[in-house]
């Protein structure tokens, strides 16, 4: 009887920590639902560009509106989120911080950065720093010129591949094909009209460009502004990012040789500095 007894109370405090284990697994598990769920807000944010209402956000994510009022209320709170006066939710101080922190532990941000800023000083215009997220050109970094002309594109703005000289660039080293099937997917009208479309003429730009590791743009994508832009390749020959001059469309054609100039030592410096070049 004595055994049964010490057996028994075995046998309960194993089901007690075997459950202890199960509630505890489960918790984790509804703590890693909600912050997925979190970054289905962010992402969804991020990706659309714009402020949300609660409604469209739920709806965009696929959760219940009252889990998605509960998240939002929370990254609020936290200054991850920012509600705006007409309620319209949007990407919060906390998360620009964040930003600027693991901009700051990457060696070719910093590097690149500080290149950004020299040619800025150098030709005296708007430079900006250009990364490929997925079908789009992202703009990482940016150095505003001493003049009044005004860029649109600012950090964290995202624009079709076709719409840029960076875009264009970022391609480049693709295979002919995987540049078609980009271009026939993700392809656009620019707000000019004047940005080409078909993939085929794309493709053969991107990749004459980088061969050439320069990349002219005019009113494609905004009205009187010209781009003019040079890839970062790294070691695999691959573009991880651009180097461009923003400026008025008229300042290309008058002194286009000292702008191209100026745009590919400044990415053949970036590239050498990060060990990518050894010529």
């Amino acid at each position: 009887m004595e055994l049964d007894t010490r057996t028994s109370s075995a046998a309960l405090s194993e089901d007690a920590a075997s459950t202890r284990e199960t509630e505890a697994k489960g918790a984790r598990r509804s703590r890693v639902s909600g912050i997925d769920r979190a970054l289905q807000v962010i992402d969804y944010l991020y990706e659309t560009g714009a402020p949300a209402g609660a409604y469209a956000i739920a709806k965009a994510v696929k959760a219940p509106l009252s889990t998605v009022y509960v998240i939002i209320d929370d990254l609020v709170e936290k200054n991850m989120l920012a509600r705006n006066p007409d309620g319209s939710i949007w990407l919060g101080a906390r998360l620009y911080h964040y930003g600027l922190a693991y901009a700051r532990s990457l060696d070719f941000m910093s590097v690149a950065t500080h290149e950004m800023h020299d040619l800025c000083r150098q030709a005296g215009e708007t430079v900006q720093l250009c990364g490929r997220d997925g079908d789009y050109m992202l703009v990482l970094a940016m150095a505003d010129g001493p003049s009044h002309f005004q860029v649109a594109s600012r950090v964290g703005t995202r624009v079709p591949l076709n719409w840029t000289a960076s875009g264009r660039l970022l391609v480049g080293h693709l295979p002919d094909e995987e540049r078609i099937e980009l271009f026939k997917r993700c392809a656009r009208t620019s707000p000019t009209g004047r940005a080409e479309i078909n993939a085929r003429t794309l493709s053969d730009s991107a990749g004459k460009a980088f061969q050439e590791r320069l990349s002219i743009q005019v009113a494609e994508s905004d009205y009187a502004v010209a781009c003019i832009a040079s890839p970062v390749v790294d070691r695999e020959g691959q573009c991880v990012a651009t180097i461009s001059i923003v400026l008025p469309e008229q300042k290309v054609f008058s002194d286009e040789n000292h702008y191209t100039e100026q745009v590919r030592a400044s990415a053949e410096k970036i590239e050498k500095l990060m060990g990518w070049r050894n010529h």
